[in-house]
């Protein structure tokens, strides 16, 4: 099975990303895509985030009943900060049976220099890169880069949690479910 893994902190998960990996996954080779939450991003300030727990769990119930889209912790389970090449390396060790690649932002496509083993990254990966306004990933890429022109919101989770902090209303910018969970934990206020 081919597997699109879709990273990120998810704080929390909204419309946006909902759309963008249910697109990905009708319209690529790709079979599923596992929202990949991650407990630390390298580059991101672990303060805002949400506990890593909570956070999958706003995935893990927004996704339900979805065939193509899955919520994965398997970063939980490895050392902090997260490394997209370490979780690759420990997932092909896990299901060999599978392959996988990369979804990303071209936001975060044009950072990719930076990550860690990036080369490495780039040589063995497929690699699925949806537009961001302002990042645009160019025409001239290898073949196992794959530009898929999704639809995008412009939502940011930054955005939500702002809006809920000054008790304004999410709704229509995250799943109901979320929206309820949220409100009933009182998360980001």
């Amino acid at each position: 099975m081919q597997i699109g893994l879709y990273f990120g902190s998810f704080n929390p998960v909204h419309h946006g990303h909902l759309i963008i990996a249910s697109h990905i996954a009708s319209h690529t080779s790709l079979d599923q895509v596992w929202f990949v939450v991650s407990p630390q991003n390298p580059f991101k300030v672990s303060h805002s985030l949400l506990n890593e727990y909570q956070r999958f769990h706003l995935v893990h119930i927004a996704l339900e009943g979805e065939l193509k889209l899955k919520a994965s912790d398997i970063e939980f389970h490895l050392p902090k900060p997260s490394y997209t090449i370490d979780t690759l390396t420990y997932l092909e060790e896990k299901y060999p049976q599978h392959q996988f690649a990369v979804i990303m932002g071209s936001d975060s496509f044009k950072n990719l220099h930076k990550w860690k083993n990036a080369d490495v990254l780039m040589k063995r990966y497929s690699i699925f890169v949806y537009n961001r306004v302002g990042f645009e990933p160019g025409l001239n890429q290898p073949e196992n880069i794959t530009v898929v022109d999704a639809p995008l919101l412009q939502i940011s989770a930054t955005h939500i949690r702002e809006l809920v902090k000054q008790g304004k209303s999410i709704r229509y910018l995250v799943p109901d479910i979320v929206k309820e969970e949220i409100e009933k934990n009182g998360y980001y206020r």
